[in-house]
């Protein structure tokens, strides 16, 4: 069984496939013309913080799929807290067809899966964010000048080594395209991320550049990316953080008079607005910010379809018809089924 924990565990082919269904299904549901293909399956979100947009975007697609999701807020079950990770995973893996799970650290989705026997999905570590980094690459596609190619392509990500940047990085490395990561050198992505970059580079003819001069960073970009500066946990260190990329990492009109004119803004969400970037620039007319939020719920369609769609045994109308007969016939003469209520006597 295969699980969507990282971009990582698929071909350059596979990624593709994802990204042409999430075209297939975005145009479908466009015109109210969406197949019930995930009909009678659910889908248990786990989430050890709150979330908008990964929420939102996967409750909404197992609807419209004729599915059904279940939100398990922070706090409200026993993940690894009274109840071994393995337990909770076979427990939820029989009553649900598929596992969303946003986590706070990455090794806790990684075992979920390991003890799981329903397919997983990465909606959130401290590592990266896959279904994140599918719905941005799906995107550019959407946004790319006319006629140039997914390889030509050339993304630059400006701020902190983020889960995100991780992804991004990678995901743009395996698809071929070339990725620049701008920051202050000591907040640069880690020698670990570098070479996997490398080597999917070496494979897919993409490449990976790091730089700590954004006007150099922006100069050639297709895409200019951000996110935000600290993550949970580095609470700490905001005023140091701060004061290493302030101003100058900062995404605003003047650092993008330095990139070509057809060079599109995007940010994940959620956005410290006049932090990382500018509202001039958020809401202005290079941003597909809000483009990009609105395709987290097609990719992940396309995730669900693709990881929960194997699995499910077809649907048999003579079987249901069978099984719908015996139950009823059940329920007429169970000992708690009431009596018929007495004829009104007639009376003359």
């Amino acid at each position: 069984m295969r699980h969507f924990i990282d971009t990582q565990d698929f071909t350059k082919a596979e990624l593709l496939s994802l990204l042409e269904l999430t075209g297939l299904l975005k145009a479908a549901d466009l015109q109210r013309a969406l197949p019930p293909l995930l009909a009678g399956a659910s889908l248990g979100m786990i989430f050890e913080e709150p979330s908008t947009r990964t929420r939102i975007s996967f409750e909404v697609a197992m609807t419209r799929l004729g599915g059904h999701a279940l939100y398990l807020k922070p706090g409200e079950i026993h993940l690894g807290v009274r109840e071994s990770l393995k337990d909770t995973a076979r427990v939820i893996s029989r009553m649900v067809d598929a596992i969303e799970a946003r986590t706070l650290k990455h090794a806790t989705v990684t075992d979920l899966a390991r003890y799981a026997t329903v397919p997983v999905i990465n909606g959130l570590t401290d590592y990266n964010h896959p279904t994140q980094v599918l719905c941005d690459v799906f995107t550019m596609l959407e946004h790319r000048p006319a006629g140039k190619p997914l390889e030509d392509l050339r993304v630059t990500f400006i701020g902190d080594a983020t889960n995100v940047c991780s992804s991004l990085m990678m995901i743009c490395t395996q698809m071929g395209l070339h990725f620049t990561h701008c920051a202050p050198e000591r907040y640069q992505a880690p020698e670990a991320w570098r070479a996997i970059a490398q080597a999917n580079s070496a494979v897919s003819g993409g490449s990976l550049t790091l730089t700590d001069d954004p006007v150099a960073a922006v100069a050639e970009a297709d895409f200019v990316y951000t996110d935000l500066w600290w993550w949970v946990g580095q609470e700490a260190e905001i005023p140091e953080r701060t004061a290493a990329f302030m101003p100058r990492y900062q995404v605003n009109d003047a650092l993008l008079a330095h990139a070509p004119a057809h060079a599109k803004f995007m940010h994940c969400l959620p956005a410290s607005r006049g932090v990382e970037v500018t509202d001039a620039v958020m809401d202005g007319p290079r941003s597909i910010i809000y483009d990009q939020s609105e395709n987290r719920l097609h990719a992940e369609k396309a995730i669900l379809v693709a990881f929960i769609g194997p699995h499910l045994k077809p649907r048999s109308p003579e079987l249901s018809q069978w099984h719908a007969g015996r139950i009823a016939d059940f329920l007429k003469h169970h000992p708690l089924a009431e009596p018929a209520p007495a004829a009104p006597s007639q009376k003359v």
